[in-house]
């Protein structure tokens, strides 16, 4: 454990009680939103639209960050804007104040990933970036396992009742931003100040610099993107398919806490045996998921394809940061993450819309089971790239 420092111990413990605060509401919100009028459609777009600004967002302060040498101020904002934005939604149970609730909650989170991400890279050696990402997004899941119990002990005596969980995600959050004020920034940052203009839609010249691995890398990731809608659509077949409130959290819980056994050990096997092949296994994984999805009905097989859902997001999310910041220049860790981000989050607008409409229209069968077939492009797509046939590691990592 020698290669988790103490900066990464505590961003660690920040995401941990960020996440009780979030996912207490992440299984609960498609199932509030809908009790109070709002369709498949309507919330495909909300949720592509919050995420769109989170990843514009985080292209603008990664380049700001990298700039101006600073990490921790980004990481401060950002969680407390985040804590402070969850209540919102039950003030007033309309389109535009659960669009601003969900909107600064998003924003919060783009002011802090690609500085946060930066002093997880810059505290963890190039053999260990698979371990160090893995450890923290094992913490992060842990927080996103005790969020849905709370909310599921809650609902046991409060069924229906989900406005109060929204009042009471602050406090876990105040929490996280606490604990940020123990984040300092290297003084070997202020290397790096300059005074460049920097604008939310950038102009990709980091794209035209950066390296053909991480172009190719990116590539796929945006055209999984495209298909990848947001998670809110698998609660929603769940709950399309009779399963009761409490089961479906129940499930949920099981999800989050086998993705958070399992990111440390796959970070530090994805280091043995490399991040590429790992990736791979993780998209095969999501595609049996997904096709499973589009034709069970049973809460048995759920809890077996969200098991697998739950070691897919170990073998992908902390891995395709790590990939991204070993083809990076250590300056530019903030800037390459968080472009990929900004491209990401238009990538996820179209997705969770043209979910939300293809189920709206066609059913949630025909939702599930395109979503299956992306994943299996981009595994081809990733086996005939000659750029990601090696991982390349920039020397000044």
């Amino acid at each position: 454990m020698k290669a988790i420092t103490r900066a990464i111990w505590i961003l660690s413990l920040i995401s941990l009680f960020n996440d009780i605060a979030s996912e207490m509401l992440i299984p609960v919100m498609p199932l509030y939103l809908k009790s109070i009028g709002f369709s498949v459609l309507v919330i495909g777009i909300l949720e592509g639209f919050a995420e769109a600004i989170a990843g514009l967002s985080k292209g603008y302060f990664g380049k700001l960050s990298d700039q101006t040498g600073k990490r921790a101020p980004f990481v401060q904002w950002g969680y407390a804007l985040s804590a402070l934005a969850k209540p919102i939604v039950v003030f007033i149970a309309n389109p535009f104040w659960v669009l601003m609730g969900r909107t600064f909650d998003k924003l919060g989170k783009g002011l802090r990933t690609g500085a946060r991400d930066a002093i997880l890279s810059d505290e963890s050696a190039n053999t260990d970036r698979g371990k160090v990402f893995g450890f923290h997004r094992s913490m992060d899941t842990i927080g996103a396992a005790i969020g849905p119990s709370i909310a599921l002990v809650f609902l046991i005596y409060h069924p229906a009742d989900y406005r109060p969980l929204f009042l009471f995600s602050i406090f876990p959050g105040i929490v996280a931003v606490a604990l940020t004020f123990l984040i300092k920034d290297k003084q070997v940052g202020t290397q790096h100040v300059v005074s460049l203009p920097i604008r939310l839609f950038p102009k990709f010249d980091y794209w035209k610099r950066s390296t053909p691995a991480y172009k190719s890398l990116v590539a796929a990731l945006l055209l999984f993107t495209l298909f990848n809608s947001s998670d809110v659509f698998l609660i929603l077949k769940m709950k399309e398919a009779g399963t009761s409130d409490l089961t479906l959290i129940g499930i949920y819980i099981f999800y989050n806490l086998v993705y958070a056994l399992t990111s440390f050990p796959i970070g530090i096997l994805a280091d043995k045996i490399g991040l590429k092949r790992i990736f791979i296994i993780g998209l095969l994984i999501f595609a049996l998921v997904y096709f499973g999805m589009s034709v069970n009905e049973s809460s048995l097989i759920y809890v077996v394809l969200l098991f697998l859902y739950g070691i897919y997001y170990s073998c992908n999310d902390g891995i395709s940061k790590a990939w991204i910041t070993k083809i990076s220049d250590k300056k530019d860790t903030a800037t390459a993450i968080g472009m990929f981000s900004g491209l990401q989050s238009i990538a996820t607008l179209i997705a969770s819309s043209l979910a939300g409409f293809i189920w709206y229209k066609f059913g949630s069968v025909y939702t599930f089971v395109i979503t299956g077939a992306a994943a299996i492009m981009v595994i081809i797509f990733i086996g005939v790239n000659k750029s990601l046939s090696v991982e390349v590691t920039n020397k000044s990592n």
